[in-house]
């Protein structure tokens, strides 16, 4: 986790000093900071001499902020994965106000008073890691966690924390909100999906069974799934698990939003959302092919090349095409890239999407075995 700390005073300073220190060891990467009018207080009331070791280390960890405090928050919230303030709720409220957007983006917010007894998770508790980060940070500090997401209190089942430990993307922040209130208050929620699962089924959630009719069904549930082509439930949330990998192969210089248009037909044809990707594979030859390589870049997706020697010894039964060998050295290049890609990234996998052809690009889909973790 990327954490930006920000301290006010001496002893806030010494706070974030030590917690920067642990957090460090604990794997995370830290970046200290203090308001640059008070660095100067700081040293003189630390009484540190400028020859002495304690004062190179200070001054190694104090970044005095020249910019006003919102700036720094501005760019702090654009840039870490959680920003810890040590001092008062209501300069880190006041700081971070105009850039808060989403729960699906904002960084994690925590604030710990200046005498470390409280660790309070302000924002994204739950995606952002807020409240994961307070324990963390309370039982570092000995502090006492304030934690106050009703699903936490109230010991519910979380589906934003679900969705999170899983890796799934939530489709409906809305739906999310509206099914985490219905637990809360003890109304029945509906549990579908396309994998199996490790662990047991909250007791909070009831298990979708489709071959017994006459059991009446939540109008509210989740469903865990890489198509949007079913409708379990009235209002039905889906989980999204990223365990798809796109093969594809073009025309030398087709352009970006041909590839992402012809991408976008092939999952229309099961209504998988582009969500699901977590890898773009292809022939080594296409490694330089900059419409692949701008629609990757353009979604946050990595791209893997294999020689043909590679996709030729992937076992399976693939569509071929004389032109694409000759040309390639491999008689298929989609279908057989997603299948090495996922593959190398999970323990088995299967074609889920054959090869889709349109305007001199082909697509293919393959999923990796998975399974939903409670």
């Amino acid at each position: 986790m990327k954490i930006s700390i920000i301290s006010f005073s001496r002893s806030g300073y010494r706070i974030g000093e030590m917690l920067s220190w642990f957090l460090g060891e604990g794997g995370h990467e830290v970046e200290a900071f203090t308001k640059s009018k008070y660095t100067k207080k700081i040293l003189d009331e630390s009484q540190v001499e400028a020859d002495d070791k304690a004062f190179r280390n200070v001054k190694e960890f104090a970044k005095p902020i020249d910019s006003s405090l919102r700036d720094w928050t501005g760019r702090r919230f654009a840039q870490s994965d959680a920003i810890i303030f040590i001092g008062a709720c209501g300069i880190a409220v006041r700081s971070i106000a105009p850039f808060v957007s989403s729960k699906k983006t904002d960084p994690a917010v925590v604030v710990i008073d200046e005498q470390g007894k409280f660790a309070i998770s302000l924002l994204s508790g739950h995606i952002g890691g807020a409240n994961e980060l307070t324990e963390e940070i309370s039982n570092l500090l000995h502090a006492t966690p304030v934690i106050t997401t009703a699903t936490d209190i109230n010991n519910k089942f979380a589906v934003d924390v679900f969705a999170k430990t899983n890796g799934c993307y939530i489709s409906d922040m809305t739906m999310a909100k509206e099914i985490s209130a219905a637990l809360v208050n003890g109304n029945s929620v509906g549990f579908a999906s396309d994998f199996p699962w490790v662990g047991e089924i909250p007791k909070e959630l009831q298990l979708l069974d489709e071959e017994d009719e006459t059991k009446e069904k939540p109008e509210m549930g989740i469903y865990v799934t890489n198509s949007y082509l079913k409708h379990p439930f009235v209002h039905t949330l889906y989980l999204v698990p990223k365990i798809i990998t796109l093969g594809v192969g073009c025309k030398k210089d087709t352009p970006a939003d041909t590839v992402e248009k012809v991408v976008r037909k092939a999952c229309d044809e099961l209504l998988i959302p582009s969500v699901s990707m977590e890898l773009v594979a292809s022939i080594d030859l296409k490694k330089e092919e900059q419409g692949i390589l701008e629609y990757c870049k353009e979604r946050n997706l990595p791209f893997e090349t294999y020689s043909a020697k590679q996709l030729k010894e992937v076992e399976g039964s693939f569509a071929e095409s004389k032109f694409v060998e000759e040309t390639t050295g491999v008689d298929n290049v989609c279908e057989r890239s997603a299948i090495l890609g996922s593959s190398k990234h999970g323990e088995k996998s299967n074609l889920i999407l054959r090869k889709y052809a349109e305007d001199g690009v082909t697509a293919a889909l393959a999923r990796r075995k998975w399974s939903v973790q409670f």
